[in-house]
């Protein structure tokens, strides 16, 4: 009963999206075959989404499923907003001439105008556009790997800290790749940065600790700095988005995670924390486990914190990057540089730097993407190494990130 609504909404867009192949083209054959093809995509997603396994959570099948859906759902959005507009103004143009035929015995018999062919085309071609663009996402954009490089000033700052530089990378979500070759070239990019000191921000599976099976001789070809290797845990890691047979085997998945981190040579902070030392100055790596807002709240900032004194440089490593909002950004403790990453940056939007930086999940996270500053105090939300639930990037790329600590106040 849960998916008559939603079938029958997308049958009633269907429908109105249908007038638009109608008034471009009276070709029986391609009318037939675009519902053929409409019709068949529906019953594919319905067919796996009906079927899928909570004990398994997420595959393949899942993720190919939800691209068919936006590659149809999107671009037939478009077409209905172009055809549900022309048809005010054939409303509006039918109520007129009513009127004026009524009162002034006008000669026209037919009110309600013809669909414009016109029209329909540039529906279709501006719906062509993010239709071009997921299927851009889905083969080249997922794996269109970025490096994005912030300096970043602090007064504070050990003097023998100045120009130290720091990978981070975040949401692996080993779970969704699919091509081998393209996650080697990812870890070349990251090891080519040559820094003092490399991070990660949590998410390392999609549900399931197997997931990393075939990817952890990969992941330990990321060289480790002079200073370390340090990670956290993401709000999937905990394998809460999965039904389990037992609370023992929820929880050996969980150690299972946690022991994927050893094997790949990061040092794993559970509310913990861990010093970085040179020349006899320290910078304090602190690192929470998850703390959400709208998610688990797993992480204590207190206890992670404990072994760390108030005049150290501190970098705290918090999955969720609302934590900071709510939390962090106003401690009594000087947080000088929070890394997060989990919003993948929706894995959609539109970046163009110095005129528009746009993505749906602005309306869900304050901080969504990028560097903020607020007080002196510094969040870097990553876009994310991988992706979930959408194969496929589309105008927010995967990041690598690139941060360069300087001593000093910042140039004007």
């Amino acid at each position: 009963m849960r998916w008559l609504i939603p079938i029958f909404l997308y049958l009633l867009l269907e429908v109105y999206a249908f007038q638009v192949i109608r008034t471009v083209t009276k070709n029986q054959l391609i009318q037939i075959g675009y519902l053929v093809l409409s019709l068949a995509i529906l019953g594919y997603v319905i067919y796996i989404f009906a079927n899928y396994d909570r004990s398994v959570g997420p595959n393949k099948y899942t993720l190919r499923a939800s691209a068919m859906l936006l590659l149809t759902l999107v671009p037939k959005l478009i077409l209905v907003l172009f055809i549900f507009g022309e048809d005010i103004i054939r409303v509006c143009v039918a109520g007129y001439t009513y009127l004026t035929n009524t009162f002034f015995e006008g000669t026209a018999t037919q009110y309600l105008p013809d669909r414009r062919e016109f029209i329909s085309k540039l529906a279709i071609g501006v719906a062509a556009i993010p239709f071009v663009g997921l299927l851009h996402g889905i083969f080249r954009g997922k794996y269109n790997f970025k490096v994005i490089s912030h300096v970043l000033y602090f007064d504070d700052l050990p003097e023998v800290f100045d120009g130290f530089r720091i990978t981070q990378i975040s949401d692996i979500h080993s779970g969704s790749f699919d091509d081998p070759e393209k996650i080697e070239y990812a870890v070349d990019l990251i090891n080519e940065q040559e820094t003092d000191l490399l991070l990660f921000t949590g998410d390392i599976v999609n549900t399931m600790a197997k997931e990393m099976d075939d990817w952890v001789d990969t992941f330990k070809r990321i060289k480790t700095p002079e200073h370390g290797k340090y990670s956290v845990l993401g709000n999937h890691d905990y394998g809460e988005y999965v039904t389990w047979d037992s609370e023992a085997e929820k929880e050996a998945n969980f150690q299972a995670i946690k022991d994927i981190h050893n094997k790949i040579d990061f040092n794993l902070l559970l509310n913990d924390s861990a010093f970085v030392e040179k020349d006899g100055e320290r910078l304090a790596v602190i690192g929470v486990e998850n703390w959400g807002h709208n998610f688990k709240k797993a992480g204590d900032l207190a206890k992670a914190s404990e072994k760390v004194a108030k005049e150290d440089f501190k970098i705290l490593l918090s999955h969720d990057p609302s934590h900071w909002e709510y939390e962090v950004k106003k401690h009594d403790d000087h947080f000088h540089l929070t890394l997060s990453g989990h919003t993948h940056g929706f894995q959609f939007g539109i970046e163009i730097p110095g005129l528009v930086r746009w993505s749906p999940v602005q309306y869900v996270y304050k901080q969504w993407a990028g560097m903020y500053n607020e007080m002196g105090r510094y969040l870097n939300v990553n876009r994310g190494f991988g992706f979930h639930a959408f194969p496929g990037r589309v105008g927010i790329w995967p990041e690598i990130t690139l941060i360069e600590l300087r001593k000093g106040s910042e140039p004007s």
